[in-house]
């Protein structure tokens, strides 16, 4: 009896602390995979809404991992950060470094329709803003990613 009582007090830090993990490259790119599968069954305005919904089911890790999904031009379309980011063009962003990831997300999806790309950004759990590197892959001229932060 006692070992199941500390079982159960001790769970939910254990969970916390897994959730709080990085995510691997595979998990990264089958989560932008099953995104796509979403939209293509669901709908893509049912698909952003979703991936645009907090702690909906493309968000893992706590937050850190998410799906967005962007227009070859830039602009936002759905967005595992919140819905403010919703409907404005990136196409200029830039990292703190003052690279424009966002027109390197677009040159890839359009030479490549799909891969990895290095930037900075800030994560959500810390606030902090961390190298990352995201995966992208164009789907009827949309880009739906996710990333991971380097630590």
């Amino acid at each position: 009896m006692k070992f199941s009582a500390i079982t159960l007090l001790l769970a939910p830090a254990v969970c916390l602390g897994l959730a709080a993990q990085n995510a691997s490259p595979a998990e990264v790119e089958a989560l932008v995979k099953e995104a796509i599968a979403f939209a293509k069954s669901s709908g893509k305005e049912a698909a952003f809404k979703e991936i645009t919904k907090s702690g909906g089911r493309f968000h893992r890790h706590g937050g850190e991992l998410y799906v967005f999904v962007y227009d070859l031009e830039g602009k936002v379309l759905a967005h595992g950060q919140g819905a403010a980011k919703v409907g404005v063009n990136q196409i200029k962003a830039k990292d703190a470094d003052g690279k424009e990831f966002v027109v390197e997300r677009v040159q890839l999806a359009k030479s490549k329709g799909k891969g990895w790309h290095d930037y900075k950004y800030r994560n959500p759990v810390d606030n902090k803003i961390e190298p990352k590197t995201s995966y992208i892959e164009l789907w009827e001229g949309l880009i739906f990613g996710a990333g991971i932060y380097k630590k």
